[in-house]
């Protein structure tokens, strides 16, 4: 059971958004949608949830062709963009509302994240500031209930205690399978941790489809005084360098050696150091 695309395309005038795009999201596991600005990110999100239509291609939920099919989109949701309710409605009111649109909607938990994130019930939606606003979209996201839910940069304008607060409770209440989860983020040494399946989008091209372990376990990267690291690196294919001073990381592909040279640290490599090198690789063709 998954959501699938086969060969979606989709141009805004002459611009590709997406180009021939196939790609399965399912299993119960997060997801990583990476891509810079402009990559396709939103516009795939949207034509997964009809909100926009592909120009060729096809998108199916559980086997069933999504658009114009209530019970497939029902299956979905996806984190929206601003709060639609009525200017007149509370926030304890909209968490009631959206349980009465949606089926698998769980209004206790619902009512128990906004206390956790601090919501104030009895306040005006339209009076939230902008980081509530936000906190209140995530909450109904997190309480959805349905076997695919979306997350479009859900973490900007939260502060550093909410964003790791959203985190946690993404993995307990929406990790573990029992959902499947799509995280388009820019944060991605943050979001690291949770992404199980990292697909890397740029120009509307799929650049890589596998699991996070897969693309960051065929590198390494070395920290050091720069002539240790340049000595540590000579023959080997070099990915990135960054240098701070004396103090130089480079990202290394392969293994590292057996014994490391004294003064130098070896660690893995992570999945902001991969996504950076290929998004130099790619503007260096």
């Amino acid at each position: 059971m998954a959501i699938e695309l086969k060969n979606v395309s989709k141009s805004f005038g002459g611009v590709h958004a997406l180009s021939d795009v196939s790609l399965s999201f399912g299993g119960g596991k997060i997801y990583g949608l990476l891509g810079p600005n402009g990559a396709g990110k939103t516009t795939l999100l949207n034509i997964i949830t009809n909100r926009l239509y592909a120009d060729s291609g096809e998108v199916l939920i559980d086997g069933e062709a999504a658009p114009g099919r209530d019970r497939a989109l029902g299956k979905v949701y996806m984190m929206a963009e601003q709060n639609l309710f009525p200017d007149s409605m509370k926030v304890k009111g909209a968490l009631k509302i959206t349980a009465d649109f949606i089926p698998s909607f769980d209004l206790e938990l619902a009512m128990e994240l906004a206390q956790k994130f601090g919501l104030p019930m009895g306040k005006k939606v339209k009076a939230l500031s902008t980081g509530y606003s936000s906190i209140l979209r995530l909450v109904l996201a997190l309480s959805a209930g349905t076997p695919y839910v979306i997350f479009d940069e859900p973490v900007l304008g939260l502060d550093a205690q909410h964003r790791d607060m959203f985190y946690r409770l993404l993995m307990e209440h929406c990790g573990g399978g029992g959902q499947t989860v799509i995280l388009s983020t820019h944060l991605i040494q943050e979001a690291a941790p949770l992404i199980e399946h990292a697909v890397i989008i740029k120009g509307g091209r799929i650049l890589r489809d596998a699991s996070a372990e897969e693309l960051t376990g065929a590198a390494h990267t070395v920290t050091g005084p720069a002539g240790l690291v340049d000595g540590y690196i000579a023959g080997r294919q070099v990915l990135n360098t960054t240098a701070i001073g004396g103090l130089k990381t480079a990202c290394v592909e392969g293994e590292p050696d057996a014994r490391v040279p004294a003064g130098l640290e070896v660690s893995a490599m992570g999945l902001q150091d991969y996504f950076i090198s290929l998004m130099n690789e790619e503007d260096a063709k």
